[in-house]
């Protein structure tokens, strides 16, 4: 597996690229604000394909760039259905916006457990609400990494005293991510990387 993460935007969101080194075949995660166009030329330096664009839910600093990335590569987009009415409307979750968002149509829904194909790496779709209604994690089990998103940081968890927060749903999100092999690395939506074990420790 081939990954590369960019932080970008106000809140430094990290954009993720993703790929198979057998197929070449890519997915772009949270193209955050401004993004797009190092994201792409990564993928081209690495012939990779975009087939996918991944969202781990629909704040609207992971989803800035979701329409530039999908009208320049064509690759449909995956959302939880509790956050698909927020890409396609962005500012409907009640959370304002700093920048202009374009709503981008969404093309396929998420469900937990779903396993989407990058070519031959596998993500598990975790749906890890607390943070987001619909906010999800995708673990690549073969490659030992867990896609956070905004659900656990490096020595922090998701914010949940904004309007789309909930933390009894929480709770249990991070007792689900708690019985992942503890060595698993974490790639948050901000900052640094860490693992199972480090955070639960905590």
């Amino acid at each position: 597996m081939l990954l590369y993460k960019f932080p970008f935007g106000p809140l430094s969101t990290n954009a993720i690229l993703i790929g198979c080194t057998e197929t070449r075949k890519g997915a772009v995660i949270d193209p955050s604000l401004g993004a797009t166009d190092v994201v792409l030329q990564q993928a081209a330096a690495s012939q990779l394909k975009i087939e996918a664009i991944l969202l781990t839910h629909s704040h609207w600093d992971h989803i800035a760039d979701v329409a530039e990335v999908k009208k320049r590569t064509g690759a449909p987009l995956y959302v939880h259905p509790l956050d698909q009415e927020n890409v396609e409307h962005p500012g409907t979750d009640g959370l304002p916006l700093f920048v202009h968002i374009v709503g981008t149509t969404v093309d396929h829904l998420l469900r937990d457990g779903q396993i989407v194909a990058v070519g031959n790496l596998e993500l598990r779709v975790l749906h890890t609400p607390g943070h987001s209604p619909g906010g999800v994690c995708y673990y690549v089990q073969g490659e030992n990494t867990l896609i956070a998103g905004d659900t656990l940081f490096r020595g922090s968890i998701g914010r949940m005293d904004l309007p789309t927060g909930n933390p009894d749903q929480m709770q249990h999100s991070l007792h689900r991510l708690a019985q992942l092999p503890p060595e698993t690395r974490v790639i948050p939506g901000h900052g640094a990387d860490t693992t199972i074990a480090a955070e639960f420790r905590r």
